[in-house]
């Protein structure tokens, strides 16, 4: 009887893993899940990516969610596709699936794959940055709609001093600073701090902030984490409050802090957990509805950082923000 148990097990187990072999069995299938290893895409940016028409892509996308590939994510009026997040490795089904995304990683993506990548990048970070253009002076009023800056600012600048009593912050980068609401708090605790933004009009207004609260030693930058990856900067602190749901790629940030980390150095991070509030996106310029603490964690991992610290702060508007602190090499004394 246990023989016949076995092998009964054995062949549920093969069942259940055709499925997965059969819709993955297809180049292009693999090249979807390929270009899906950190970004997220729609069914029309994938239709661009891969010149096919939307139906056919659809159709791909249909059967790949079936056999547990991918994964809908709703976005305001529009449905993404990513790869899941949650694989047990407990489970023959997640454990196949995970060695697949293994081996499609194992080779670099072809050049116009990411050239297209970029340019579908380059048109979300246009769309963002055209907003805050035009809303540059109702920027505050527009943040607050979600969430007032006090509420996920000042449990930042906790968690920093906290570190700072076992931890020298010499240099200091915040991404996306806006006004520059928060760079007192890193002017005060660092040595040197760098403030990256892509909008003019909002480092104009956090040049502003500078000169009327003397900060004297904070270098305002117009560009992207390229820009300083180019210039070799390295710092002890990459500080990114409420930017992740405005960015391109929110994977590719986790990524350039790390390279642009000493060793040792910290990664805090406030942002959004996911939500259904459509709204955001057309009134604040959002192109992402929060994330998963789970996709911050596996953004991180990927890119050598630890997770550490972690806070989840409820609205009464209904949002959520968390606010998480990522290591480089080490976790610092507790």
């Amino acid at each position: 009887m246990t023989t016949l148990n076995a092998h009964v097990n054995q062949i549920s187990s093969v069942d259940v893993l055709a499925p997965i072999y059969k819709a993955s069995g297809d180049p292009l299938r693999l090249e979807v899940l390929r270009v899906l290893r950190r970004d997220t895409f729609g069914v029309l940016e994938l239709s661009q990516l891969f010149d096919m028409r939307q139906s056919g892509m659809s159709h791909h996308l249909k059967v790949m969610h079936k056999a547990g590939l991918v994964e809908p994510q709703r976005e305001g009026n529009a449905i993404f596709y990513r790869r899941p997040l949650h694989l047990d490795n407990e489970k023959p089904t997640d454990l196949t699936i995970r060695q697949i995304f293994e081996a499609v990683d194992s080779a670099p993506l072809p050049a116009h794959l990411q050239d297209k990548i970029e340019a579908i990048r380059n048109q979300r970070a246009n769309q963002s940055q055209a907003f805050f253009s035009r809303h540059s002076e109702q920027f505050r009023e527009q943040q607050e709609l979600i969430a007032a800056f006090d509420l996920y600012a000042a449990p930042v600048a906790d968690m920093i001093r906290k570190r700072t009593r076992k931890t020298l912050w010499q240099t200091a980068l915040e991404i996306g600073p806006g006004e520059g609401g928060f760079l007192p708090v890193l002017s005060e605790l660092c040595e040197h701090v760098v403030a990256l933004d892509n909008s003019r009009d909002m480092l104009a207004k956090a040049t502003r902030t500078c000169i009327d609260e003397r900060l004297n030693n904070i270098d305002l930058i117009e560009g992207v984490t390229d820009t300083l990856l180019a210039r070799g900067d390295a710092f002890d602190l990459v500080v990114a409050n409420m930017v992740l749901h405005h960015v391109p790629s929110p994977a590719d940030i986790f990524l350039d802090a790390a390279a642009l980390m000493n060793n040792g150095g910290c990664l805090m991070i406030s942002d959004l957990c996911r939500h259904d509030q459509n709204w955001a996106q057309e009134n604040c310029g959002d192109l992402w509805l929060g994330f998963e603490p789970e996709e911050l964690t596996a953004w991180a991992a990927a890119a050598g950082l630890k997770a550490g610290e972690q806070l989840f702060i409820g609205l009464r508007n209904g949002f959520q923000i968390q606010v998480r602190e990522f290591w480089k090499t080490q976790l610092p004394l507790r």
